[in-house]
């Protein structure tokens, strides 16, 4: 199996957990904690692919995506019916979720021969669309617009560094890696000191 395929595997099942997660904390039925699953573990490579005309969409034509996400979204809900979660345990799983599915859309848009410009807006979008369905659904602000977060920013900057890797000649599998902890810390660090980006405000 290609690492591309492991790194989506891994990017369906840690969103999906997310998803299952959010569903939880809106004391939804179990209906209800699949359906917010799986929308958050295909909803950024089904835009990606809906954008860049790839049929047919990666969930259609390798349903295993849904079969690990619908495991996940089960284990998650049993592990936290008997251990609630902490309070920041969706915005970790979210960020390690956004780090295997950015680097994962640039991969793909790379393979398919756009640029390194449009590529890493393919990756952001893969990364972040899944998590902002995800909080529409459940009448929250997205944590991609929330209190202006390192989100997008940790996208760019792990894609960079992935492209800037491979460029220099490193093996694509270990640039991918580097690029996918990047994101992680960088998102997580925000999360843990409030590294935020400057907010512009408007004089009174």
């Amino acid at each position: 199996m290609p690492i591309v395929q492991y790194f989506t595997l891994a990017g369906v099942a840690v969103f999906a957990a997310s998803g299952a997660i959010a569903a939880a904390r809106r004391s939804l039925d179990p209906i209800g904690v699949l359906v917010l699953a799986l929308v958050t573990a295909t909803g950024g490579g089904t835009l990606r692919d809906v954008l860049m005309d790839r049929h047919p969409i990666f969930w259609i034509a390798d349903p295993s995506y849904i079969g690990a996400s619908a495991l996940a979204a089960v284990i998650t809900w049993i592990w936290i019916g008997r251990f609630p979660p902490p309070e920041r345990a969706l915005q970790y799983a979210d960020a390690i979720g956004l780090a295997f599915f950015s680097i994962t859309g640039a991969r793909i848009a790379q393979g398919a021969g756009l640029n390194p410009f449009i590529a890493t807006i393919m990756g952001a979008i893969t990364g972040c669309a899944g998590g902002l369905l995800r909080d529409v659904l459940v009448a929250e602000i997205p944590l991609v617009l929330r209190q202006s977060e390192l989100y997008v920013t940790a996208c760019i900057a792990g894609i960079a560094l992935y492209f800037g890797l491979a460029a220099l000649g490193l093996p694509a599998e270990w640039a991918s890696l580097a690029g996918i902890a990047a994101i992680a810390l960088i998102r997580i660090a925000s999360i843990l000191w409030n590294i935020t980006l400057p907010v512009l405000k408007l004089p009174s």
